[in-house]
């Protein structure tokens, strides 16, 4: 798939002097959007969703309040805020010295869903926040020992929405074990029917069980009796069973041989984006999902199926044979990555032993060769100096366009990422089982997109930005200069666009390659040189130093002229 993108970068620099200000970015295929600020300054908005009233509900992550902005004024009302409910301290605004480097889970308060019938009768917001840390009363960093892990505990709650005080009341909890942790709690929340009922839907991270300070945690993502790395289903409204804490999952949910469980699929990495729309007549779940290293994954969300994590990474393509999910350089952790992710002996050979409930994804952003993967983790269990770079989204949400307001775009996913600030677009096939066009990129800004909601009418986007600038991981970096942090940005559609699919992308030829690896290598700063060079598989560094050179001899252009289709792409994997 090819990327295109088109950004006016001078654009951000009047939209973001003020809430007022108004500018127009246009698309790949010559849409424009009138670009406006609606709110600012928010303790990282992680849910925005635009509710039957025509106003947003909001959720942010560290400030754990739930508000309701009306989109044409900016007015914000704060309908709850669970600050109390949270059984430990903002970590994030404690020196290290005195609270002893205590993490902060990643999200916080998350995921947002609003009942379908919220102003005709059941005026039900449904919420998941986390709640308790295990290490609040430890010593030091509150972390198992041997790098097991930080487990934070995440409760789903029901609350009523009084439309008359504007705020929300009598909190029903749904499930208050949910696992969590600092890394990968995912926190997505969607209600979608199921043969005609409605359900609510959540996913739930791998807890990042296997990385950085979790890297001797084990990973559960493949066990469908553990709530780890899951999607899980509940009911909207409780059954009749006898237990009250069974009473909100569905006893027609998959993996019910034991107990009572909420696991609807498995297999899952860290899915920030579930997204449900009826595409060739019939309802379709989907998942965007971060990626280990490369493939970042979209996927059709079933019931019961597995999708791979951490046995398959992205496609069974091979690109991790002989890799992992993960690694580091703890020589005390298990495996030649020294993390508890498994080794994958074979990507194919995974794939078959888990047999016909294995799913492929859709799509992946985007796969990596196995020789750049295996530099890249080498370098991570070497502690390179020059920490290494590779090439990935960060996906960071998910919503499929169904409006016909933009030429082209109806039935196309929409992604947020936060690695490199943009909105991803995918057209959906005709039957929505797979994706038919290019990977098309807009609103490229220096920012950190969080979520994503659309206007019924399909004619305005609401793009909710981090406060933070890091999380963990690949989606780790913000874009230098991050601007506009903690936002609300409107993206109104005004003329323009096509159905037309775009042409596709012409191979450079080899001259072509040598200009363009020239002109990046060339381009780059002495610290980044180093950290481009050690990224390439070792028979492309020679290619890379001669491109350095003022000039060069016949001999050594024409070397270079034969390796440079391969050096650009070793590059632009990075």
């Amino acid at each position: 798939m090819r990327l295109r993108c088109i950004l006016l970068w001078s654009v951000w620099c009047s939209v973001l002097g003020s809430a007022k200000a108004q500018e127009v970015m246009t698309g790949p295929l010559g849409e424009q959007f009138e670009v406006r600020v609606v709110a600012q300054k928010l303790s990282d908005p992680w849910e925005v969703t635009y509710g039957p009233d025509n106003f947003l509900w909001l959720t942010e992550a560290k400030g754990y309040r739930i508000s309701r902005l009306d989109p044409a004024t900016g007015t914000r009302k704060v309908l709850l805020n669970l600050s109390k409910e949270r059984q430990f301290p903002r970590y994030d605004k404690i020196p290290d010295s005195v609270d002893g480097g205590k993490p902060w889970p990643q999200g916080g308060l998350m995921g947002l869903a609003l009942h379908p019938q919220l102003l005709t009768g059941q005026p039900y917001v449904y919420l998941t926040y986390i709640y308790r840390f295990a290490g609040a009363r430890q010593p030091g960093n509150g972390s198992a020992p041997h790098h097991g892990g930080n487990f934070f505990t995440a409760r789903l709650v029901r609350y009523t929405y009084d439309d008359a005080s504007q705020t929300l009341t009598r909190p029903t909890v749904l499930c208050d074990t949910i696992p969590a942790s600092n890394d990968h709690n995912a926190g997505r929340l969607l209600i979608a029917p199921v043969a005609g009922r409605n359900y609510l839907f959540y996913a739930v991270g791998d807890l990042g069980a296997g990385q950085f300070s979790n890297g001797g945690r084990p990973n559960h993502a493949q066990n469908p009796n553990s709530y780890e790395g899951k999607v899980l289903r509940f009911n909207l409204e409780p059954d009749a069973d006898a237990n009250a804490t069974d009473q909100w999952i569905p006893n027609d949910n998959p993996f019910m041989a034991k107990q009572q469980n909420a696991v609807w699929s498995f297999g899952h990495r860290n899915a920030q984006g579930l997204a449900y729309a009826v595409v060739g007549g019939a309802g379709r779940l989907y998942s965007s999902e971060h990626g280990a290293f490369s493939d970042d994954e979209i996927n059709l969300v079933e019931r019961g199926k597995n999708y791979g994590h951490p046995l398959v990474l992205g496609f069974a393509d091979g690109n991790y044979n002989g890799l992992a999910a993960a690694a580091s350089e703890h020589a005390d952790l298990p495996g030649p990555w020294h993390t508890t992710y498994p080794t994958i002996k074979s990507e194919q050979a995974n794939a078959a032993t888990l047999g016909a409930s294995y799913r492929e994804p859709l799509a992946t952003l985007y796969p990596l060769s196995n020789q750049f993967l295996t530099t890249v983790l080498t370098r991570i269990r070497n502690q390179d100096p020059d920490g290494p770079t590779w090439r990935s989204e960060a996906p960071s949400s998910l919503a499929v366009y169904t409006a016909s307001a933009i030429p082209g775009w109806q039935n196309s996913l929409l992604i947020p990422t936060l690695k490199q600030g943009k909105l991803v677009r995918l057209k959906l096939t005709a039957d929505g089982t797979g994706i038919a066009g290019d990977t098309l990129m807009y609103f490229k800004a220096p920012v950190r997109y969080r979520d994503l909601a659309v206007s019924p009418d399909g004619t305005r986007l609401y793009l909710a930005t981090d406060s933070a600038t890091v999380t963990s991981g690949p989606s780790e970096d913000a874009p230098k200069g991050t601007a506009c942090k903690g936002c609300i940005l409107e993206f109104r559609y005004m003329n323009g666009g096509s159905t037309a699919a775009p042409s596709p992308a012409k191979k450079p030829s080899p001259e072509q390659a040598l200009a363009q690896a020239t002109a990046f290598i060339q381009k780059l700063k002495p610290q980044d040189r180093r950290a481009k060079r050690a990224g390439l598989p070792s028979a492309q560094q020679p290619i890379f130093d001669l491109l350095l050179q003022p000039t060069l001899t016949a001999p050594e252009k024409a070397r270079a002229r034969q390796n440079a289709t391969a050096l650009l792409e070793g590059l632009r994997q990075q």
